[in-house]
């Protein structure tokens, strides 16, 4: 293998992902494990990370799971305490578990914006933390990517769902990214974000159904939605040695959508 593509290689190394269990993150987990690293996923329910610890290890990838409500203080701690017994130290943190909640900005219930920051925020920060301080910082090394959204960017379209707390909380992902990426860079920890555009998965499906694929597509210059594949290279990007110069970025997978 040349040197060039060894700079993709993460044999070696560790990875937990949150909200690992379907749809981008899964498709994460598959990016990571495939090209060498060993893996500890998360999400809400037990099922769902059974079945995808069995799809990945039929891929040949080492997986373990655990059961996290990333929402809640203890378990954010219980997660990061069975990351770290199951994988010895991480190497690479993956903070993709979100949520939505749609209703307009003038009725929108308080306790559901609290619901969608304690996830997409309050969450991500604790678990951030954690992480950094009993791997990261000691180990003098590390790589957390963040999933924002090009709703993070920009505000919805009209006729979109009202996702004021969703939007709010991802622009907050973009700005906590940056902040961090300042603060720990010299502790050898780059931060990154991805910001997905329209991809069909079970959080999206709302916003299709209700715009419309076919208007959602023309949005985009490339005139398609994402795929399967398609965060996999961004990923390995951020997580890998090709990535070592690269922090505080916020990299748009949006066919284009955020550029016209």
């Amino acid at each position: 293998m040349s040197a060039t593509r060894n700079l993709f290689d993460l044999d070696g190394r560790t990875a937990l992902i949150t909200g690992g269990s379907r749809g981008l993150g899964l498709q994460m987990a598959e990016a990571l494990g495939d090209y060498g690293a060993r893996l500890v996923i998360s999400a809400r329910k037990s099922e769902e990370l059974e079945k995808a610890q069995a799809h990945l290890q039929a891929r040949g990838i080492a997986v373990d799971w655990v059961a996290a409500d990333g929402g809640r203080d203890e378990s954010i701690a219980a997660l990061a305490d069975a990351a770290m017994d199951k994988l010895g130290h991480v190497d690479i943190l993956v903070n993709n578990a979100g949520a939505s909640w749609g209703a307009p900005a003038e009725d929108y219930p308080t306790e559901a914006w609290d619901k969608v920051f304690n996830l997409n925020m309050r969450g991500l920060f604790l678990l951030t933390q954690q992480i950094a301080k009993r791997s990261m910082i000691p180990r003098q090394r590390g790589r957390i990517i963040n999933i924002a959204s090009i709703a993070g960017l920009r505000g919805n379209p009209p006729g979109a769902m009202k996702t004021i707390a969703y939007n709010t909380s991802k622009g907050a992902v973009v700005n906590f990214t940056r902040t961090l990426a300042g603060e720990w860079g010299p502790y050898g920890i780059t931060v990154n974000a991805l910001a997905p555009g329209f991809f069909p998965t079970k959080m999206s499906q709302g916003l299709i159904a209700s715009v419309g694929e076919d208007t959602l597509k023309a949005f985009a210059p490339l005139q398609r939605f994402g795929d399967e594949e398609d965060l996999k290279g961004a990923t390995l990007l951020f997580a890998s040695e090709a990535g070592k110069h690269i922090t505080g970025q916020i990299l748009a997978v949006d066919g284009g959508v955020s550029a016209v």
